[in-house]
């Protein structure tokens, strides 16, 4: 009788690039490649404290007790991967993609199942061909822990799964993007996540961001064309800035997220005090209780 159970844990799916290409070119080189590649794979797993659930085809599934080591092994591969095929013709280069989530699975003896697995398959699906994409829940544990520089993706849409999942690409040394993923677009660039969040929105928020704008317009022509001498669209669209403050502040990477939430309500107060001026500023108050607040999360952080 099968034992079912969940777990936490970080899974990493793999496949290769290209493969029924690879296979209609030359089979049995291609397995013998196949077959080495996984042994070094499985190689780099066990060694990062991780296990090999499955495999099936061009492709394998593991799990991993530390965030970290799930992706310090996911590098580990595609570094010596990367060795291995420099040997090899251009045409006949074996290049894994993989893709890593934290989440909660449904264990069924050896076997794994539920969104954990699916979001990790489809980040791994995103994926260039030698590259590693993660979910925001993997880069939230690692960004400050594994030497290697993230690219932020934007969110990833997974079947069954209502809201985009935020994905990075793991950018390792020189490693170019042969097939660049379907999130991505332009050419990429080697920056900071912060720099990239703050320079591309992602779709999702740009959207967003157009939709309060156009809200934001109405409203002031509203106001305009039934002038009565007060200008009273000040007020929702104070309230839309602040709802797209936020909006923005959900995705950035420069500053804390939890005090620049803080710091954008204390903002949207006193702009609520001063559009509605009447010789006293009471906003210093509630302003004096969120600055006290952000100081003593920052003193947590320290």
């Amino acid at each position: 009788m099968s034992e079912t159970r969940r777990k936490l844990t970080t899974i990493f799916c793999a496949d290769v690039q290209d493969y029924t290409r690879l296979m209609g070119a030359d089979e049995e080189g291609t397995l013998a490649a196949l077959k080495r590649c996984r042994e070094a794979m499985g190689r780099l797993i066990e060694s990062h404290g991780g296990r090999v659930i499955n495999t099936w085809g061009d492709g394998l599934i593991a799990d991993f007790p530390s965030v970290v080591e799930a992706v310090r092994a996911a590098v580990d591969t595609q570094n010596e991967l990367a060795g291995f095929n420099a040997r090899r013709p251009t045409d006949g280069r074996m290049l894994f993609r993989i893709g890593i989530n934290l989440g909660d699975v449904i264990v069924e003896n050896d076997d794994i199942y539920g969104d954990g697995v699916n979001i990790a398959a489809r980040l791994q699906a995103s994926a260039a061909a030698g590259g590693i994409v993660i979910s925001s829940t993997v880069y939230d544990q690692v960004r400050n822990k594994v030497a290697v520089g993230f690219e932020f993706l934007g969110p990833l849409m997974v079947k069954n799964v209502d809201e985009g999942v935020p994905s990075y690409a793991v950018k390792i040394g020189d490693a170019k993007d042969e097939t660049p993923p379907p999130q991505r677009s332009g050419p990429a660039r080697l920056l900071p996540a912060a720099e990239i969040a703050e320079a591309r929105p992602v779709p999702g928020r740009r959207r967003l961001f157009g939709v309060l704008g156009v809200i934001a317009a109405v409203l002031i022509g509203i106001n305009l064309l039934s002038w009565q001498g007060v200008f009273w669209a000040c007020f929702p669209v104070l309230g839309l800035a602040v709802v797209a403050a936020l909006a923005w502040n959900r995705d950035q990477t420069r500053f804390n997220r939890r005090i620049a939430s803080l710091a954008i309500v204390a903002l949207g107060i006193a702009g609520i005090n001063l559009l509605n001026w009447t010789g006293q500023f009471w906003a210093v108050w509630p302003i004096l209780g969120i600055a006290a607040v952000m100081g003593l999360r920052w003193s947590m952080r320290r």
